[in-house]
Protein backbone atom coordinates (compact mmCIF):
# COMPACT_ATOMS: atom_id res chain seq x y z
CA UNK A 1 0.00 0.00 0.00
CA UNK A 2 1.58 3.50 -0.88
CA UNK A 3 1.96 6.35 1.51
CA UNK A 4 -0.51 9.03 1.62
CA UNK A 5 0.83 12.07 -0.11
CA UNK A 6 0.38 14.13 3.41
CA UNK A 7 2.10 13.46 6.58
CA UNK A 8 1.89 14.88 9.80
CA UNK A 9 5.68 16.63 10.15
CA UNK A 10 8.29 15.01 11.45
CA UNK A 11 8.37 14.98 15.78
CA UNK A 12 4.81 16.42 15.68
CA UNK A 13 2.80 12.84 15.89
CA UNK A 14 -0.80 13.18 15.84
CA UNK A 15 -2.73 12.44 19.13
CA UNK A 16 -4.84 9.51 17.99
CA UNK A 17 -7.87 8.39 20.04
CA UNK A 18 -6.52 5.83 21.89
CA UNK A 19 -4.04 8.36 23.26
CA UNK A 20 -6.07 10.95 23.88
CA UNK A 21 -7.68 8.90 26.59
CA UNK A 22 -4.69 8.90 28.60
CA UNK A 23 -4.06 12.39 28.36
CA UNK A 24 -7.08 13.49 29.42
CA UNK A 25 -6.82 11.11 32.12
CA UNK A 26 -3.47 12.85 32.89
CA UNK A 27 -5.40 15.94 32.40
CA UNK A 28 -7.76 15.11 34.84
CA UNK A 29 -5.87 13.96 37.50
CA UNK A 30 -3.85 17.42 37.33
CA UNK A 31 -7.10 19.47 37.28
CA UNK A 32 -8.48 17.70 40.32
CA UNK A 33 -5.03 18.15 42.30
CA UNK A 34 -4.85 22.15 41.12
CA UNK A 35 -8.65 22.99 42.19
CA UNK A 36 -7.52 21.22 45.73
CA UNK A 37 -4.04 23.85 46.10
CA UNK A 38 -6.37 26.52 44.71
CA UNK A 39 -4.63 26.84 41.46
CA UNK A 40 -6.29 28.80 38.54
CA UNK A 41 -5.67 27.38 35.07
CA UNK A 42 -3.50 29.87 32.61
CA UNK A 43 -2.79 29.26 29.10
CA UNK A 44 -0.97 30.95 27.15
CA UNK A 45 -0.65 31.75 23.40
CA UNK A 46 1.87 29.33 21.10
CA UNK A 47 3.74 32.10 19.80
CA UNK A 48 5.71 34.42 22.12
CA UNK A 49 8.10 36.94 21.01
CA UNK A 50 11.49 35.74 20.43
CA UNK A 51 13.56 37.79 23.17
CA UNK A 52 11.25 36.56 26.04
CA UNK A 53 12.99 33.24 25.70
CA UNK A 54 16.31 34.67 24.82
CA UNK A 55 16.01 36.70 27.69
CA UNK A 56 14.26 34.37 30.08
CA UNK A 57 16.26 31.04 29.22
CA UNK A 58 19.64 32.01 28.50
CA UNK A 59 20.85 32.19 25.30
CA UNK A 60 23.62 29.82 26.17
CA UNK A 61 21.12 27.20 26.82
CA UNK A 62 20.64 24.32 24.65
CA UNK A 63 16.77 25.01 24.07
CA UNK A 64 18.11 28.95 22.70
CA UNK A 65 21.13 27.98 20.79
CA UNK A 66 19.80 25.11 18.83
CA UNK A 67 16.16 23.81 19.58
CA UNK A 68 13.44 26.81 19.10
CA UNK A 69 11.46 26.79 16.36
CA UNK A 70 11.74 30.57 15.52
CA UNK A 71 10.46 32.95 12.61
CA UNK A 72 9.80 36.74 11.25
CA UNK A 73 6.06 37.46 10.38
CA UNK A 74 5.18 39.29 7.07
CA UNK A 75 5.26 42.49 9.51
CA UNK A 76 8.90 41.86 10.81
CA UNK A 77 8.08 40.76 14.16
CA UNK A 78 10.45 37.93 15.69
CA UNK A 79 8.30 34.88 16.81
CA UNK A 80 9.03 31.34 18.21
CA UNK A 81 6.73 28.37 19.03
CA UNK A 82 7.28 28.47 23.11
CA UNK A 83 9.40 26.08 24.20
CA UNK A 84 8.68 26.09 27.72
CA UNK A 85 6.38 27.72 29.90
CA UNK A 86 7.19 29.16 32.73
CA UNK A 87 8.58 32.41 30.89
CA UNK A 88 5.22 32.83 29.33
CA UNK A 89 3.58 32.73 32.56
CA UNK A 90 5.90 35.29 33.86
CA UNK A 91 5.39 37.78 30.96
CA UNK A 92 1.66 37.51 31.71
CA UNK A 93 1.90 38.02 35.17
CA UNK A 94 3.68 41.12 34.80
CA UNK A 95 0.95 42.46 31.26
CA UNK A 96 -2.02 41.51 33.35
CA UNK A 97 -1.19 43.29 36.58
CA UNK A 98 -1.05 40.07 38.63
CA UNK A 99 1.30 41.65 41.17
CA UNK A 100 -1.30 43.72 42.11
CA UNK A 101 -3.62 40.37 43.32
CA UNK A 102 -2.91 39.22 46.81
CA UNK A 103 0.25 37.13 46.70
CA UNK A 104 1.25 34.40 46.22
CA UNK A 105 -0.54 33.65 42.72
CA UNK A 106 -1.19 30.11 41.66
CA UNK A 107 -0.94 28.94 37.93
CA UNK A 108 -1.24 26.39 36.02
CA UNK A 109 -1.22 25.35 32.53
CA UNK A 110 -1.78 21.88 30.06
CA UNK A 111 -0.82 21.99 27.02
CA UNK A 112 1.51 21.37 23.68
CA UNK A 113 5.22 22.60 23.27
CA UNK A 114 7.69 22.86 20.77
CA UNK A 115 11.56 21.85 20.43
CA UNK A 116 13.58 21.67 17.28
CA UNK A 117 15.58 18.20 18.43
CA UNK A 118 16.22 14.87 16.79
CA UNK A 119 12.66 12.87 17.44
CA UNK A 120 12.88 9.84 20.21
CA UNK A 121 10.71 8.07 22.58
CA UNK A 122 9.48 10.18 25.37
CA UNK A 123 11.16 12.81 22.75
CA UNK A 124 9.20 14.63 20.39
CA UNK A 125 9.54 18.20 18.70
CA UNK A 126 6.00 19.09 19.60
CA UNK A 127 5.21 17.77 23.06
CA UNK A 128 2.96 18.16 26.33
CA UNK A 129 3.28 19.41 29.45
CA UNK A 130 1.70 20.29 32.54
CA UNK A 131 3.12 22.71 35.10
CA UNK A 132 2.83 24.47 38.23
CA UNK A 133 4.05 28.23 39.23
CA UNK A 134 3.31 30.07 42.18
CA UNK A 135 4.52 33.72 41.61
CA UNK A 136 5.19 35.95 44.74
CA UNK A 137 6.47 34.71 47.47
CA UNK A 138 10.56 33.29 49.05
CA UNK A 139 8.86 30.76 51.44
CA UNK A 140 11.07 27.30 50.62
CA UNK A 141 7.65 25.51 52.23
CA UNK A 142 6.88 26.18 48.44
CA UNK A 143 9.59 24.57 46.47
CA UNK A 144 8.18 21.43 48.55
CA UNK A 145 4.48 22.23 47.33
CA UNK A 146 5.26 22.04 44.43
CA UNK A 147 7.84 18.74 44.25
CA UNK A 148 4.55 17.78 46.76
CA UNK A 149 2.07 18.49 44.11
CA UNK A 150 4.43 16.42 41.29
CA UNK A 151 4.93 13.06 43.66
CA UNK A 152 0.88 13.15 44.42
CA UNK A 153 -0.07 13.55 40.93
CA UNK A 154 1.95 10.35 39.85
CA UNK A 155 0.83 8.56 43.18
CA UNK A 156 -3.34 8.86 41.76
CA UNK A 157 -2.08 7.97 38.22
CA UNK A 158 -0.90 5.12 39.93
CA UNK A 159 3.03 5.51 38.87
CA UNK A 160 5.44 4.01 41.15
CA UNK A 161 9.04 3.55 41.55
CA UNK A 162 9.66 7.29 41.75
CA UNK A 163 13.02 8.82 42.51
CA UNK A 164 13.26 12.50 43.47
CA UNK A 165 16.64 13.93 42.84
CA UNK A 166 17.46 17.87 44.32
CA UNK A 167 19.98 20.44 44.49
CA UNK A 168 20.72 23.71 44.85
CA UNK A 169 22.32 25.94 42.13
CA UNK A 170 22.57 29.25 44.52
CA UNK A 171 22.02 32.50 43.31
CA UNK A 172 23.74 35.97 41.98
CA UNK A 173 25.44 36.19 44.75
CA UNK A 174 27.36 32.88 45.36
CA UNK A 175 27.37 31.37 41.70
CA UNK A 176 30.09 33.58 40.32
CA UNK A 177 32.61 31.99 42.59
CA UNK A 178 31.24 28.51 41.86
CA UNK A 179 31.70 29.34 37.98
CA UNK A 180 35.60 30.44 38.16
CA UNK A 181 35.74 27.60 39.98
CA UNK A 182 34.45 25.50 37.27
CA UNK A 183 36.48 27.33 34.70
CA UNK A 184 39.55 26.60 36.64
CA UNK A 185 38.90 22.84 36.86
CA UNK A 186 37.57 21.69 33.21
CA UNK A 187 40.38 24.24 31.57
CA UNK A 188 43.25 21.56 31.87
CA UNK A 189 40.12 18.84 30.87
CA UNK A 190 37.88 20.87 28.43
CA UNK A 191 39.79 19.21 24.88
CA UNK A 192 38.77 15.37 26.13
CA UNK A 193 35.53 17.29 25.97
CA UNK A 194 32.29 17.33 23.36
CA UNK A 195 32.28 19.97 21.09
CA UNK A 196 29.34 21.58 22.83
CA UNK A 197 31.59 21.65 26.09
CA UNK A 198 33.69 23.76 24.78
CA UNK A 199 31.66 26.13 23.86
CA UNK A 200 29.87 26.24 27.27
CA UNK A 201 33.01 26.89 28.98
CA UNK A 202 33.15 30.36 27.06
CA UNK A 203 29.55 31.03 27.52
CA UNK A 204 27.97 29.60 30.97
CA UNK A 205 30.20 26.76 32.65
CA UNK A 206 27.23 25.57 34.54
CA UNK A 207 25.47 23.85 31.68
CA UNK A 208 28.34 21.94 31.39
CA UNK A 209 27.13 20.02 34.12
CA UNK A 210 23.60 19.52 32.27
CA UNK A 211 26.12 17.49 28.94
CA UNK A 212 24.51 13.80 28.45
CA UNK A 213 27.72 13.01 26.68
CA UNK A 214 29.30 9.82 28.48
CA UNK A 215 33.29 11.11 28.21
CA UNK A 216 31.99 14.55 29.47
CA UNK A 217 30.04 12.80 32.43
CA UNK A 218 32.59 11.20 33.88
CA UNK A 219 34.71 14.25 33.81
CA UNK A 220 31.91 16.01 35.59
CA UNK A 221 32.01 13.32 38.02
CA UNK A 222 34.86 15.04 39.53
CA UNK A 223 33.92 18.48 39.26
CA UNK A 224 33.81 20.64 42.17
CA UNK A 225 30.02 20.42 43.77
CA UNK A 226 28.19 23.80 44.22
CA UNK A 227 26.89 22.79 47.61
CA UNK A 228 30.23 23.83 49.14
CA UNK A 229 30.07 27.50 47.74
CA UNK A 230 26.83 28.31 48.53
CA UNK A 231 26.12 31.62 50.80
CA UNK A 232 24.78 31.43 54.09
CA UNK A 233 21.19 32.79 52.65
CA UNK A 234 21.45 29.97 49.64
CA UNK A 235 22.48 27.83 52.13
CA UNK A 236 19.93 28.42 54.84
CA UNK A 237 16.98 28.08 52.17
CA UNK A 238 18.00 24.71 51.18
CA UNK A 239 18.90 23.71 54.64
CA UNK A 240 14.68 24.32 55.07
CA UNK A 241 13.70 22.78 52.11
CA UNK A 242 15.37 19.36 52.86
CA UNK A 243 14.44 19.74 56.45
CA UNK A 244 10.63 19.89 54.96
CA UNK A 245 11.23 16.87 53.14
CA UNK A 246 12.62 15.29 55.55
CA UNK A 247 9.78 15.63 57.84
CA UNK A 248 6.60 14.83 55.55
CA UNK A 249 8.62 11.67 55.49
CA UNK A 250 9.41 12.44 51.28
CA UNK A 251 12.76 9.87 50.23
CA UNK A 252 15.02 12.47 48.31
CA UNK A 253 18.47 11.88 46.44
CA UNK A 254 20.83 15.17 46.95
CA UNK A 255 22.55 15.58 42.84
CA UNK A 256 25.67 17.65 43.22
CA UNK A 257 25.71 18.00 39.71
CA UNK A 258 21.93 18.86 38.96
CA UNK A 259 21.39 22.60 37.09
CA UNK A 260 18.79 21.98 34.84
CA UNK A 261 18.51 23.29 31.58
CA UNK A 262 17.59 26.54 31.92
CA UNK A 263 19.50 29.95 33.20
CA UNK A 264 16.73 30.98 34.80
CA UNK A 265 16.91 29.01 37.82
CA UNK A 266 18.41 29.73 41.04
CA UNK A 267 18.68 28.00 44.31
CA UNK A 268 16.10 24.70 44.32
CA UNK A 269 16.32 22.96 41.36
CA UNK A 270 14.77 19.07 41.09
CA UNK A 271 13.55 16.26 38.71
CA UNK A 272 11.33 13.40 39.06
CA UNK A 273 12.40 10.38 37.43
CA UNK A 274 11.59 6.34 37.85
CA UNK A 275 14.46 3.79 38.76
CA UNK A 276 13.64 2.33 34.86
CA UNK A 277 15.54 5.29 33.69
CA UNK A 278 13.59 7.04 30.38
CA UNK A 279 14.60 10.68 31.30
CA UNK A 280 12.88 13.18 34.33
CA UNK A 281 9.03 12.63 34.27
CA UNK A 282 9.35 16.36 35.88
CA UNK A 283 11.64 18.97 36.93
CA UNK A 284 11.04 22.58 38.32
CA UNK A 285 13.12 24.65 41.38
CA UNK A 286 12.92 28.02 42.40
CA UNK A 287 13.26 30.91 39.73
CA UNK A 288 13.70 34.55 41.70
CA UNK A 289 15.71 36.10 38.68
CA UNK A 290 13.23 35.62 36.18
CA UNK A 291 10.97 38.19 37.25
CA UNK A 292 13.83 41.29 36.80
CA UNK A 293 14.68 40.14 33.18
CA UNK A 294 11.39 39.83 32.05
CA UNK A 295 9.59 42.67 34.19
CA UNK A 296 12.09 44.52 35.04
CA UNK A 297 11.05 44.22 39.13
CA UNK A 298 11.47 41.88 42.02
CA UNK A 299 9.50 38.69 41.63
CA UNK A 300 10.42 35.35 43.70
CA UNK A 301 8.78 32.21 42.28
CA UNK A 302 8.91 28.61 42.22
CA UNK A 303 7.60 26.00 39.98
CA UNK A 304 7.78 22.96 37.24
CA UNK A 305 6.65 20.86 34.92
CA UNK A 306 5.62 17.30 33.67
CA UNK A 307 5.75 15.62 30.27
CA UNK A 308 2.86 13.94 29.28
CA UNK A 309 4.32 11.74 26.63
CA UNK A 310 6.58 10.19 29.09
CA UNK A 311 4.06 9.69 31.79
CA UNK A 312 1.90 7.76 28.88
CA UNK A 313 4.78 5.54 28.16
CA UNK A 314 5.16 4.49 31.81
CA UNK A 315 1.39 4.14 32.17
CA UNK A 316 1.68 1.67 28.96
CA UNK A 317 4.67 0.10 30.19
CA UNK A 318 2.60 -0.59 33.20
CA UNK A 319 -0.41 -1.34 32.18
CA UNK A 320 -2.00 1.71 33.60
CA UNK A 321 -5.22 1.89 31.94
CA UNK A 322 -7.91 4.76 31.63
CA UNK A 323 -11.16 4.75 32.55
CA UNK A 324 -13.12 2.50 30.45
CA UNK A 325 -15.25 4.50 28.52
CA UNK A 326 -18.77 3.28 29.48
CA UNK A 327 -21.17 1.62 27.28
CA UNK A 328 -24.82 3.47 26.97
CA UNK A 329 -27.47 0.54 27.84
CA UNK A 330 -29.72 2.25 24.71
CA UNK A 331 -29.57 2.52 21.05
CA UNK A 332 -31.30 4.00 18.83
CA UNK A 333 -32.60 2.50 15.36
CA UNK A 334 -34.17 4.59 12.88
CA UNK A 335 -36.05 3.48 9.00
CA UNK A 336 -36.75 5.73 6.62
CA UNK A 337 -36.03 10.09 5.94
CA UNK A 338 -38.80 11.03 8.22
CA UNK A 339 -37.49 8.74 11.24
CA UNK A 340 -34.01 9.93 10.54
CA UNK A 341 -34.86 13.13 10.82
CA UNK A 342 -37.26 12.64 14.02
CA UNK A 343 -34.15 10.91 15.77
CA UNK A 344 -31.89 13.77 15.56
CA UNK A 345 -34.65 15.77 17.34
CA UNK A 346 -34.72 12.73 20.17
CA UNK A 347 -30.86 12.55 20.02
CA UNK A 348 -30.85 16.12 21.18
CA UNK A 349 -33.28 15.46 23.89
CA UNK A 350 -31.82 12.68 25.54
CA UNK A 351 -28.59 15.34 25.61
CA UNK A 352 -30.83 17.73 27.71
CA UNK A 353 -31.95 14.99 29.96
CA UNK A 354 -28.17 13.40 29.95
CA UNK A 355 -29.49 9.71 28.83
CA UNK A 356 -26.70 8.35 26.53
CA UNK A 357 -27.25 6.76 23.79
CA UNK A 358 -25.70 4.79 21.20
CA UNK A 359 -26.63 5.86 17.53
CA UNK A 360 -25.80 4.63 13.95
CA UNK A 361 -27.55 8.08 11.70
CA UNK A 362 -25.27 7.37 8.44
CA UNK A 363 -27.01 3.89 8.62
CA UNK A 364 -30.47 2.83 6.49
CA UNK A 365 -30.33 -0.75 6.53
CA UNK A 366 -32.67 -1.81 10.31
CA UNK A 367 -30.32 -5.27 10.02
CA UNK A 368 -26.97 -3.54 10.34
CA UNK A 369 -28.11 -1.23 12.78
CA UNK A 370 -29.23 -4.13 15.04
CA UNK A 371 -26.28 -5.72 14.48
CA UNK A 372 -23.60 -2.31 15.86
CA UNK A 373 -26.35 -3.07 18.69
CA UNK A 374 -25.33 -6.50 19.15
CA UNK A 375 -21.61 -6.06 19.03
CA UNK A 376 -21.62 -3.23 22.01
CA UNK A 377 -23.78 -5.61 23.62
CA UNK A 378 -26.67 -3.08 23.91
CA UNK A 379 -30.02 -4.61 26.03
CA UNK A 380 -32.44 -1.84 24.93
CA UNK A 381 -32.66 -0.49 21.12
CA UNK A 382 -35.62 2.15 20.00
CA UNK A 383 -36.65 1.66 17.21
CA UNK A 384 -37.83 4.36 14.87
CA UNK A 385 -40.14 3.60 11.69
CA UNK A 386 -42.15 5.69 9.03
CA UNK A 387 -45.49 4.75 10.85
CA UNK A 388 -43.93 5.82 14.03
CA UNK A 389 -42.36 8.89 13.41
CA UNK A 390 -45.82 9.85 11.75
CA UNK A 391 -47.78 8.80 15.53
CA UNK A 392 -44.75 10.26 17.33
CA UNK A 393 -44.20 7.03 18.82
CA UNK A 394 -41.29 4.44 19.11
CA UNK A 395 -40.84 1.08 19.67
CA UNK A 396 -38.75 -0.07 22.62
CA UNK A 397 -37.27 -3.67 22.68
CA UNK A 398 -35.83 -5.25 25.85
CA UNK A 399 -33.61 -7.52 23.87
CA UNK A 400 -32.57 -9.69 26.59
CA UNK A 401 -36.28 -10.99 27.07
CA UNK A 402 -37.73 -10.10 23.28
CA UNK A 403 -40.47 -8.34 24.76
CA UNK A 404 -41.39 -5.02 22.79
CA UNK A 405 -43.59 -1.70 23.79
CA UNK A 406 -44.48 1.18 21.65
CA UNK A 407 -44.09 4.15 23.52
CA UNK A 408 -45.42 8.08 22.68
CA UNK A 409 -42.69 10.59 22.44
CA UNK A 410 -43.85 12.43 25.28
CA UNK A 411 -43.36 9.68 27.68
CA UNK A 412 -40.11 8.14 26.52
CA UNK A 413 -37.62 10.17 28.41
CA UNK A 414 -39.82 9.54 31.67
CA UNK A 415 -39.48 5.81 30.68
CA UNK A 416 -35.75 5.85 29.87
CA UNK A 417 -34.64 7.05 33.27
CA UNK A 418 -36.86 4.35 34.64
CA UNK A 419 -34.48 1.89 33.08
CA UNK A 420 -31.61 -0.42 35.16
Amino acid sequence: MASPKFQNPKGMPDILPENWEYFKKILNVTEKIANFYQFERIETPILEDENLFIKGIGIATDIVHKEMFSFRTKGGDRLTLRPEGTAPVVRAYFQHGFQELSQPVKLWYFGPFFRYERPQAGRQREFWQFGFEILGETNPALDVQIIQIFLKIFEELKIKNLVLKINSIGDNFCRPYYKKALVSFFRSKIAGMCQDCKRRIKENPLRILDCKNEKCRQIISRAPQILDYLCENCKEHFKKVLETLEYLKIPFQLDPFLVRGLDYYTKTVFEIETKEDIGALAGGGRYDLLGKLIGKKELPAVGGAAGVERIVEIMKRENILPSKKRIPKIFLAQIGDLAKKESLKLLEEFRKNKIQVLESIGKDSLKSQLRFAEKFKIRYVLILGQKEALEKKIILKDMKTGKQKLIPFKRLIQKLKKLK
